[in-house]
């Protein structure tokens, strides 16, 4: 998009992800992995990099060492041309000693690089969730509409949207009516058993961003976009916040049999796990394998996975793994993972450099990295003995990332 418009893309990658433990115990949840190659947080960075937004910061605060570290490794722009960079912003306590209070409290300590760039728009998105989306159709949208604000919205079913920003609209797309996380969310008109619920994602006017900024700040309000931003602009005449429906995105190269709109906060461990299902079978619900529009990651320089024998189904595995007369069904399998004879790894996730020794069992597991299984050893919900390292929730066993290295 260079070249129309100077847009600046502020990515929110600040959060703890508690409900996500312990996968977030050493790390900020946008720098867990996901899919056997990824980071979370590479899922955002792609779709602005592939919709042509080259200027972007990233602010981070919690136990962000891991996320800095990935980001440094895996994207480095390297181009002549002056705006285009991906720079991580740490909290600077320019106005305050104080950490990031908020999402919007964030942006509003960071208001210097505002105004030391100079943007036409504002594009400040999430980093903790996995999708696909082309923004420059969001961007026009915006434009067209004529909008301070617009959000970025997709129906969800009633029951899973007690955690989302819900949003009542008209036939315009304009906001009317705004809800932060209702216990009990409304339907969307016509639409019965379904709520409007926010991705996340803001495209902003910088001077509409400003100004509520400033209020919001100078009024002792909390400092965040769902709950406080987002209903300021739509209950005040002066600004108009529109809808950008995310099933009307198109983007090149999603299958036909890939799920509409497939977006997914994976802030719990049951929605981790269900996300990486998702990646699997002849006709995934959310393809990763699309050359047109790429997920971007750290280059990972190893060889290709090795099967010396055993049994594969409907599975993933990444590079630098060897799989040592074992049988893995459904299962997506990280880099440099060894599996060792008679070890059995069914609708389970095994991260990168784990070792599952000969014998073991892994049902419905999710192993971080670096973890060593011992042989014979079975990871399960239901298994007699669970490890103190781990947590169960329902049917799902999950592991904390290993001590065997420092990142």
């Amino acid at each position: 998009m260079r070249g129309d418009l100077r847009i600046l893309g502020l990515v929110m990658a600040g959060g703890e992800g508690r409900r996500l433990m312990p996968l977030t115990e050493e790390r900020s949840k946008p720098s867990v992995p996901f899919g056997g190659s990824y980071r979370i947080v590479d899922f955002v960075l792609s779709n602005l990099l592939n919709s042509g937004i080259y200027s972007n910061f990233v602010l981070v605060q919690y136990r962000s060492q891991s996320l800095i570290h990935h980001l440094r490794e895996g994207w480095r722009l390297s181009t002549p041309h002056p705006d285009d960079f991906l720079t991580v912003v740490p909290p600077q306590m320019r106005v305050g000693k104080e950490w990031y209070r908020g999402t919007a409290d964030a942006v509003y300590q960071n208001f210097n690089l505002i105004y030391d760039y100079r943007p036409d728009l504002i594009a400040v998105f999430g980093a903790d969730h996995i999708y696909r989306m082309h923004i420059g159709h969001m961007v026009r949208f915006h434009r067209k509409k004529k909008a301070d604000l617009s959000v970025a919205m997709l129906p969800v079913p009633v029951a899973d949207a007690t955690g989302f920003g819900i949003a009542e609209a008209r036939d315009d797309d304009t906001i009317v009516g705004w809800e932060e996380k209702p216990a009990e969310p409304p339907a969307m008109p016509g639409r019965p058993g379904w709520a409007y619920s926010s991705m996340g994602n803001y495209i902003f006017e910088p001077g509409a961003l400003v100004r509520v900024l400033k209020q919001v700040m100078e009024e002792g309000l909390e400092p965040d976009f769902g709950s406080t931003i987002v209903p300021l602009m739509v209950n005040d005449p002066e600004y108009k916040v529109a809808a950008y429906d995310f099933h009307r995105n198109e983007v090149p190269g999603v299958k036909s049999y890939e799920e509409t709109g497939y977006w997914r906060d994976v802030g719990t461990l049951q929605a981790y796990w269900s996300a990486h299902m998702d990646l699997l079978g002849a006709e995934p619900r959310f393809d990763l394998n699309n050359r047109m529009w790429p997920i971007h990651s750290q280059a990972y320089h190893r060889a290709s996975p090795r099967v010396l024998s055993g049994t594969i189904e409907d599975s993933s595995l990444g590079v630098g793994s060897v799989v040592d007369g074992a049988r893995i069904v459904r299962s997506i399998v990280g880099r440099d993972t060894l599996i060792e004879p008679g070890a059995e790894i069914v609708d389970s996730i095994v991260m990168d450099h784990c070792r599952v020794g000969a014998g073991a069992r892994i049902h419905r597991g999710i192993v971080d990295r670096y973890n060593f299984v011992e042989p014979a050893e079975v990871i399960a919900a239901d298994a007699e003995r669970t490890r103190p390292d781990a947590r169960v929730e329902g049917d799902l066993i999950a592991l904390r990332r290993g001590r065997t290295r420092p990142i």
